[in-house]
């Protein structure tokens, strides 16, 4: 009964919005060589994934933004489109800029060209540290002005110092790049039209496999340097300025970062690209919580809600967090009474959390055997949340991000601090803590404790939301802190233990999506109508169940997935699908656990994006 009413909501459709990753693309495999010329003129590039980036445009949420350095505001803003593929383990990247005036400098800022990072996985450290990839009009080894005609020169982690020396054949091998200019660089007399650079990354130096079935996720970012009308310079033109994707910088990690997919199996040939869904779904769950600390509603015990552990010094259980989150999480130990003491009772929690309405709800468990309180940050014990505001903006015009912290106050009850204490004060969040038997506050680890728990509640439109939760995009990490003291002093520590980000303005927060409630469009929408589309087949309990289905004519296909309680699971766009018969798989990649799911497959006109018809059945999914 319960299967049959919610086919039937499903028929009518849910009323939901996701929005589209912009910290994500794919770099589409090819088996044809790519010659390195700043030409661009292998077929491949044609099927590649683009992205554009414009000055003081937002080139992607979270974390892109813009800053002008000096001068005017740019009358030649940057425009500039790029585009990623994979080729024998190397990523390679093309990308043309838009610059009527192209040169540069001995001067940091007074110069064009591309800076980005790339997570070195090479090394045993985590999170993985950045390595930087300068490839710039700033030559600080020439005099100014500039020699006309002069190319751009490599700096960072694959090239010589001094600035401007032959790099070696390994940093050669390790990444190049090909530019031409369609102009004259440091000449300002004729306006230049632009500049195309081809590059190449070789993955296997920074620890990246994108050859393996299952692909890579390569974790990158880029700045486009943009000076004009310095050649000479104009008093009422020039500008210098600067635009990025998700991160600012090449040698040190800000914001976020650049998820560049790779798989064998996506290929320049191989049709519309898989949908890149987001890396953690929080459920929507119609619950009530009082916040008490206690955890003790059934909803907190609901294997629906999501939930992660954190422990210091288990990377085991980091090797298991979602998609990039083993390499974005991390632990560190400040110095202490003067030094770093042994570790006795490590950082172990459990952090549970879900949405109700506009409202995020978090349950955190400590398992910490010496509860304390203590004024220093390095020392406390508590949390750090850090969440995205949704129309605020940062200094550089990044998404704002706010500082939930709490800490266990001398009385055993929470201390919120920095912006959950001015959301508590405006009414928009609690807070509680709550100490089980056996745990006490400052006994300076003479008696074993028994940990803690806390629960917090925000009402998400404090954070720019609207109500309804708009697209339901959310960015968020988590940090643990915890501080153990003892007798004598000089064993007493304090660590920091974090899941994906540390603290605000740090690489990367998790791109989650805040579930959308399942509501029936009103009207006649009666996607059978004429039975358009037609079900041939459906595999049975599959690890990897299909849907075989016909249609008359071309069209785009949605899939959408559900648990049995309605839940939206997934959402892929299929692309452009011919007419005729067609095979789909109906879990790629994230997989839920397994169970009964419920799926709708929607056809919509490729012109108008009206709906055409739609299939709905049940599938069992095994592990």
């Amino acid at each position: 009964m319960i299967l049959t009413l919610l086919l039937g909501a499903m028929i009518s459709g849910p009323v939901l919005a996701q929005a589209e990753r912009e910290d994500a693309i794919w770099a589409r495999t090819t088996s044809d060589p790519i010659t390195l010329d700043g030409v661009l003129d292998e077929a491949a590039w044609a099927d590649a994934e683009t992205w554009v980036i414009d000055y003081a445009q937002d080139a992607g949420i979270p974390g892109s933004g813009w800053k002008t350095e000096s001068g005017w505001q740019p009358v030649d803003p940057t425009h500039a489109t790029i585009k990623f593929l994979i080729h024998d383990n190397q990523l390679y990247m093309g990308a043309y800029v838009e610059d009527q005036s192209i040169g540069g400098s001995a001067e940091f800022n007074r110069f064009d060209g591309l800076l980005m990072g790339m997570k070195d996985r090479s090394v045993d450290f985590y999170p993985t540290p950045q390595a930087e990839y300068m490839y710039t009009w700033w030559h600080d080894e020439l005099s100014d002005p500039q020699p006309v005609g002069t190319m751009p020169g490599f700096i960072g982690a694959w090239a010589e110092l001094p600035h401007g020396s032959p790099r070696t054949p390994e940093q050669i091998a390790a990444w190049d790049a090909v530019t031409v200019v369609d102009g004259t660089t440091n000449d300002d007399a004729t306006p230049d039209v632009g500049y195309t650079v081809e590059m190449r990354f070789n993955l296997a130096f920074m620890g990246y496999n994108a050859n393996k079935p299952e692909g890579e996720i390569i974790e990158w970012n880029i700045s486009i340097y943009d000076t004009d009308w310095y050649w000479p310079i104009s008093t009422s033109s020039f500008s210098s300025n600067r635009v990025w994707w998700q991160g600012p910088w090449g040698n040190t990690s800000w914001y976020n970062e650049v998820r560049i997919h790779a798989r064998p199996d996506v290929t320049v040939g191989s049709g519309p690209a898989p949908s890149l869904e987001p890396e953690v779904i929080i459920p929507a769950i119609d619950a009530e919580v009082t916040i008490d600390g206690q955890l003790n509603e059934a909803v907190w015990s609901d294997p629906a809600v999501y939930s992660f552990d954190i422990r210091w010094d288990d990377f085991q259980l980091v090797a298991g967090y979602d998609a990039i989150g083993p390499y974005r999480a991390g632990q560190y130990q400040p110095e202490v009474n003067g030094g770093e003491a042994f570790v006795i009772d490590p950082a172990d929690a459990t952090v549970k959390i879900f949405h109700r309405g506009d409202t995020l709800y978090m349950g955190f468990e400590s398992r910490d055997q010496v509860v304390q309180f203590h004024p220093d940050l390095n020392r406390w014990d508590g949390f750090i949340v850090t969440v995205d505001n949704r129309e605020e903006r940062g200094s550089d015009n990044q998404l704002l991000t706010h500082r939930l912290s709490f800490q266990v106050g001398p009385d055993g009850t929470a201390l919120p601090q920095d912006d959950l204490l001015n959301f508590v004060n405006a009414g928009d969040a609690e807070v509680a803590l709550f100490l089980p038997a056996g745990t006490s506050v400052d006994t300076l680890g003479q008696q074993a404790d028994n940990g803690y728990s806390a629960e917090f509640a925000l009402d998400l439109k404090a954070i720019g939301y609207p109500a309804g939760l708009g697209d339901g995009a959310f960015f968020f990490g988590v940090l643990q802190m915890d501080g153990d003291s003892f007798i004598p002093t000089t064993d007493s520590y304090g660590t920091r233990t974090w899941w994906y980000r540390e603290f605000p303005g740090a690489c990367c927060p998790v791109w989650a999506h805040l579930e959308g409630e399942m509501s029936p469009v009103i009207g006649d929408l009666n996607p059978y109508a004429g039975r358009y589309a037609r079900l041939l087949s459906q595999s049975g309990p599959s690890s990897r169940p299909q849907v075989s289905f016909a249609m008359p004519e071309r069209n785009n296909v949605q899939l959408e997935i559900f648990d049995v309680r309605g839940r939206l699971v997934q959402r892929r766009a299929l692309g452009t699908l011919a007419g005729g018969e067609n095979t789909v798989t109906l879990f790629r990649d994230q997989r839920p656990g397994d169970g009964l799911y419920l799926y709708r497959l929607q056809v919509l006109d490729p012109a108008t994006g009206a709906l055409r018809g739609a299939l709905t059945g049940k599938t069992l999914l095994l592990k």
